[in-house]
């Protein structure tokens, strides 16, 4: 009795993963869905850490008149962490009140990651990076005293107060199959400009900054698609020489040739690279936005997200 009722289990779970996999007829745009590409992904939920460290791109002018001068032990300490005490230059400060501390930050490196990078952060606003935030325990002659409460990175003399704005936390997203070769026509679309600390591959949990923002309507707890043509290897000038190599196997009649590969031809099929679907590789969430650009943090990666890609308005999340 109990073999017979394991293989009635096992036998109904096999018939529902056929099902699970087993392709529908097309749609209305002629395209058929399946399972068999889309897997299962749990997302990361934003922690308050994750908020209010992310770093931000404005347009806005961000007054720096009031700014750290130093703490406790200036000149020999620089830099100041969580339950240190630090002087604060500038006016308008109140005992007892919050304060954040960012920092006007600039890539010392200066290389581009993808092309015209520079020139559509330019577009984009100045970046900032939050460091950390600060309770005004006492005023006195030219400074005001305050304890660093909360700490992203080691807050630095002459970085930039400013008032504490509380931000909202981001809701938990259920897990969910999610389609790799999703359609992205006809959404509200961007471009990651610049990774956190200006790294160019992210993974789950890292922060990123996208150009677009409340002037496009975007919200904080929107969710994008990090999406990826193929083409965009051929811009690439490494992963572009993946398609001028030989792809065919020895044994073949009429083996193909990648449009890329002008050198190289055949009397098998040329494959243009932009008949391929474009795939998407992750999802990003909305932690912040200005009017000019989006902060957000990588929910999950099924491969490296970059500098560069694609994003598409999640509208089914």
């Amino acid at each position: 009795m109990k073999k017979t009722g394991l293989l009635l289990v096992l036998l109904t779970t096999f018939s529902l993963a056929q099902q699970s996999t087993t392709a529908s007829e097309p749609d209305s745009d002629g395209i058929v869905h399946t399972t068999i590409n889309v897997p299962f992904v749990r997302y990361q939920t934003p922690t308050a850490a994750d908020i209010y460290c992310a770093g931000f791109i404005t347009k806005q002018h961000i007054p720096n008149a009031n700014y750290v001068n130093g703490g406790m032990e200036t000149p020999t300490s620089t830099k100041f962490e969580i339950g240190e005490l630090v002087f604060l230059a500038g006016h308008g400060y109140q005992a007892g009140q919050l304060y954040s501390v960012v920092r006007e930050i600039r890539d010392i490196d200066e290389y581009e990651i993808y092309e015209g990078q520079r020139k559509l952060l330019a577009a984009t606003g100045q970046p900032y990076a939050e460091i950390g935030r600060v309770r005004v325990v006492d005023t006195r002659s030219h400074s005001a005293i305050a304890q660093v409460e909360f700490s992203c990175d080691p807050i630095n003399a002459g970085d930039i107060v400013m008032p504490f704005v509380e931000k909202p936390a981001i809701a938990f997203h259920v897990p969910g199959h999610f389609d790799r070769f999703a359609p992205v026509t006809g959404k509200l679309t961007g471009r990651i400009i610049l990774g956190k600390d200006f790294d160019d591959e992210l993974g789950t949990g890292m922060k990123l900054y996208l150009n677009m923002g409340s002037n496009q309507g975007v919200k904080v707890g929107d969710y994008f698609r990090v999406v990826r043509p193929y083409t965009a290897s051929l811009r690439d000038p490494v992963d572009s020489l993946s398609f001028k190599a030989s792809t065919s196997e020895d044994t073949q009649m009429h083996p193909p040739t990648f449009e890329a590969n002008r050198f190289t031809k055949s009397s098998g099929p040329n494959i243009h690279v932009a008949d391929l679907p474009t795939r998407s590789v992750g999802e990003v969430v909305v932690l912040d936005v200005t009017p000019t650009a989006a902060s957000a943090m990588v929910v999950f990666a099924l491969e490296d997200v970059y500098a560069g890609d694609t994003v598409v308005k999640d509208e089914d999340q």
